[in-house]
Formats: structure tokens, C-alpha cells, sequence
């Protein structure tokens, strides 16, 4: 790819290979989009905000949330896995909490621009 310099080329501050230094990487990034994967569903984001005071049994959630038990494990597990909630086991119950707190704080910014 090349630029061609003339009048109506910007005007350039840094090097687009100084730009590239600054990116994560792509390993990073993957992962940063898996997680935003995981939270672009709206039972999901019901079942983060339930989350946002403490930890609930499965059986909360589901009263909570009028879905499937199988919808609702399939959401609870997805987002298990990219890591945004954690879970325990307890007898035959399992419990689910937020893996990072701060992720309602992240989400109020964003929806509120």
C-alpha cells in the first residue's frame, strides 16, 4: 500500500507505524471481542444487571427471566466461559456471580453516550 504526498493528503502527526505500536494485540483483541460477543444479547445483559448486587442461585435468575432453563444455562454458560461471570457449585445448586464488578460501571458509560 503506499500514500501518495500532495496537497490534499493530511496532515501527519506520528508515523502509521508509531500508530501500530499502540495496538494491542491481536490475541488481545479476540479476547476483548469475545467478551463484547458475550454481553450483545439482552437476557444477557438482564442477567448481568441481576447480578450487579451479589451472587444468585440458577433458580433466581430463572424466576427472574422468563426463558427456558435451557436458554438460560446456555446464556450463563457462555458467559462463563470468556469469563465475565464465575460460578459454585453448592449441593445441586450453582451459584453465579459477577467475575469483575466493575463491568456495570463499564456498561452504564457506554449506554449512557
Amino acid at each position: 500500500m503506499t500514500t501518495e504526498n500532495n496537497d490534499e493528503s493530511c496532515e501527519v502527526c506520528c508515523s502509521v507505524e508509531d500508530l501500530i505500536k499502540t495496538l494491542p494485540s491481536d490475541e488481545t483483541l479476540e479476547d476483548n471481542a469475545a467478551v463484547l460477543k458475550s454481553l450483545a444479547d439482552p437476557t444477557r445483559l438482564k442477567i448481568i444487571y441481576l447480578l450487579k448486587n451479589g451472587e444468585l442461585c440458577v433458580c433466581q435468575i430463572l424466576e427472574a427471566i422468563d426463558k427456558s432453563q435451557s436458554t438460560i444455562s446456555h446464556h450463563l454458560n457462555m458467559m462463563k466461559k470468556e469469563g465475565v461471570l464465575s460460578a459454585r457449585k453448592q449441593g445441586k445448586w450453582i451459584y453465579y456471580k459477577l467475575a469483575n464488578e466493575n463491568i456495570i460501571d463499564s456498561l452504564e458509560e457506554i449506554f449512557e453516550n
